[in-house]
């Protein structure tokens, strides 16, 4: 019960957080994108954490564990740290460039780009339900095994290949093309986060070096 009332608080808090995001730099409530963003949001988080409380809570309470302060090396305290920067500022960015009409975006991209969020979004939990060890911090637990069927027969970090189609889903979904700017500071941080886990994957996680040589790419097939 307690891992149910502390995902619901997070997520209620998480979107609460998201609202204000939107419509403060919008400066009006009467922005049908920022409303369907939230919606899909809401649905692509909600039921597969509601899935998780039932089945796995565990996992769910390893991906309530983030921010700089839950990361044990360094160079993930400063990459979280940027995300944190970076995540909310693309938000910001996107709202403003929507609010003064510096971008024209066709509703059918910005229903793409919602598209975009909840695939991000629903492939990222079902990382989790696939691999109940997949945390919100870099770290290999005592008992943790290595998993590689499923999405992790197809690439090496699959949650983060959900962080970028986010990534690239939300400025769209929100009618911007200037937010999409933060699509490199996000690559770049991304690139350095994968580099600096799979090393300590290979030294704390059996197997794992085994693996990298099974499934050659770590983010998106035939890429990288």
């Amino acid at each position: 019960m307690k891992t149910i009332g502390k995902g619901l608080f997070s997520a209620t808090l998480g979107l609460i957080a998201f609202g204000l995001l939107l419509f403060v730099p919008a400066g009006t409530l009467h922005y049908w994108q920022a409303w369907v963003f939230l919606a899909v949001f809401a649905a692509s988080t909600w039921i597969p954490s509601v899935y998780l409380m039932r089945t796995n809570p565990a996992a769910l309470e390893r991906r309530m564990r983030f921010g700089p302060t839950a990361e044990t090396r360094p160079l993930q305290r400063i990459v979280i740290a940027v995300i944190f920067i970076c995540f909310p500022a693309m938000f910001v960015v996107s709202v403003i460039d929507h609010r003064l009409g510096w971008s024209t975006v066709p509703t059918a991209v910005c229903l793409l780009g919602d598209a975009l969020v909840a695939v991000g979004l629903v492939l990222a939990m079902v990382v989790v339900i696939q691999n109940g060890y997949a945390a919100a911090n870099v770290t290999v637990e005592a008992d943790q095994t290595l998993v590689s069927t499923g999405l992790y027969g197809l690439v090496r970090h699959p949650m983060y290949t959900g962080n970028v189609a986010l990534m690239i889903g939300v400025p769209l979904a929100l009618g911007s093309y200037w937010g999409l700017l933060f699509l490199v500071p996000g690559l770049i941080v991304l690139v350095l986060r994968i580099l600096d886990e799979e090393q300590l994957l290979i030294h704390a996680l059996p197997g794992y070096r085994e693996y990298t040589e099974r499934v050659r790419y770590r983010l998106l097939p035939y890429v990288w």
